[in-house]
């Protein structure tokens, strides 16, 4: 899932009266607390919604029933609060992102070397928690270019060129070749195939519910990881 840094600091603030007030806030209280015009605040509160991390509800106005008299009002969801704690995550492993970077493509570079099918079994048997989804869709990346090499029999090459793709697009791009050129492979070890399937699947899904800044930070890895695959593939990009 994406929010932009206004719709975040929107939910933030929801968050932060749903806890004070104890129950679902008013448009006009976020508003006054963010400083924005009501109606500015209530269009936001709808995007909100619309994205599943928040929602409303109508209640009775004071103490007066009848018709009229309610009014509509917002609270956080169970989704909003899965949202902010792994972007808690994030930030808490943004730190030792270089460093997961750098072990892992000299551990791309040492398969490479080696037999690309024995290490692909080992690293789909070591793959981190999700509970980490930074580096668990780090470590799927190398995975997904070790399959890939390990088919050396299809043209890498020629497949690499789908992952041109940027951002979240290109990430899936490899994913779903990485999958499919596994499932066209009449020799293939059916273990391997059934664990890849289910991993992949789950690097789908957290690759929907990453910030922006992961994305990008994924996309970026997989130009790196790319280039130790198939060094040569970016001069022949170049060349055409």
């Amino acid at each position: 899932m994406k929010l932009t840094p206004r719709q975040q600091t929107f939910l933030d603030s929801l968050f932060e009266l749903y806890r004070e007030l104890k129950g679902p806030v008013h448009y006009s209280v976020l508003a006054e607390k963010l400083g924005v015009n009501k109606f500015s605040a209530y269009d936001m509160l709808k995007v909100l919604e619309e994205k599943g991390v928040a929602a409303s509800d109508y209640v009775l106005s004071g103490d007066q029933a009848g018709p009229g008299r309610s009014q509509v009002v917002f609270y956080p969801t169970n989704k909003a609060a899965q949202f902010l704690t792994q972007l808690r995550d994030e930030m808490r492993y943004s730190s030792d992102w270089s460093r997961v970077k750098e072990r892992i493509l000299r551990r791309l570079e040492e398969a490479r070397q080696a037999n690309p099918a024995d290490a692909l079994r080992e690293a789909l048997s070591n793959l981190p928690d999700t509970k980490m989804p930074l580096n668990y869709c780090a470590e799927m990346i190398s995975v997904l270019l070790l399959n890939l090499e390990r088919l050396r029999t299809h043209n890498l090459l020629s497949a690499l060129n789908g992952l041109n793709a940027k951002g979240q697009v290109g990430l899936g791009a490899l994913a779903g070749l990485s999958l499919a050129f596994s499932l066209t492979n009449e020799a293939e070890d059916t273990s391997v195939a059934d664990k890849l399937m289910t991993h992949t699947q789950r690097f789908q899904n957290q690759l929907a519910e990453m910030s922006e800044d992961s994305i990008n930070k994924l996309s970026a890895f997989l130009n790196d990881a790319v280039n130790v695959v198939a060094p040569n593939w970016r001069e022949t990009q170049i060349s055409r």
